[in-house]
């Protein structure tokens, strides 16, 4: 599908129908993320994928809603701020690296016919336990993937207008 087409069709699906994800499938949504551009081209994220089966009740400690767990995948993206560009006045870019990454893997899903769900408002202490993290590395943002056994909403967005100024503010 064209570009238009693809960012008009993603939505947040919050509902999975059980069907694994393939392994093609999988590595070419992985490979968008390794593709996202980051500041300086540092790549301070790490991408870890978990296979749901058998592991809901402990990832409902993470995000405790149905469909996080529905879907056959999660993954995590982690960002790592001490390998991140860093601006003069010290704004550490990791999260915006990060948010890059998963914007990369959530569109590659959709092109492929999977659905996603950006999700921000985890547990961010049990997703260190569960995922192992070490000091240094952060969990910055979850999605499911998986086939979506739900239909999308129409999406509110704001006028253009109200969402751009030429010039100055």
């Amino acid at each position: 599908m064209d570009f238009s087409q693809l960012i008009r069709t993603r939505y947040s699906v919050r509902a999975y129908k059980p069907d694994p994800v393939g392994e093609d499938e999988l590595r070419q949504v992985l490979e968008a993320a390794r593709l996202a551009p980051t500041a300086a081209n540092r790549q301070p994220f790490q991408l870890i994928v978990i296979h749901t089966q058998g592991r809901k009740e402990e990832l409902r400690r993470i995000y405790d809603r149905d469909f996080f767990v529905e879907a056959p995948v999660v993954i995590c993206v982690c960002g790592i701020p001490g390998g991140a560009w860093t601006r003069e006045d010290n704004k550490n870019y990791a999260v915006v690296d990060v948010a890059i990454v998963m914007d990369h893997m959530i569109l590659a899903a959709t092109d492929l016919g999977l659905g996603t769900c950006w999700i921000g408002a985890f547990n961010e202490p049990a997703a260190r336990e569960i995922l192992g993290l070490p000091d240094g590395v952060e969990p910055i943002v979850f999605t499911p993937l998986g086939y979506a056994a739900d239909q999308p909403k129409p999406k509110e967005r704001k006028p253009l207008e109200e969402l751009v100024r030429y010039e100055r503010w």
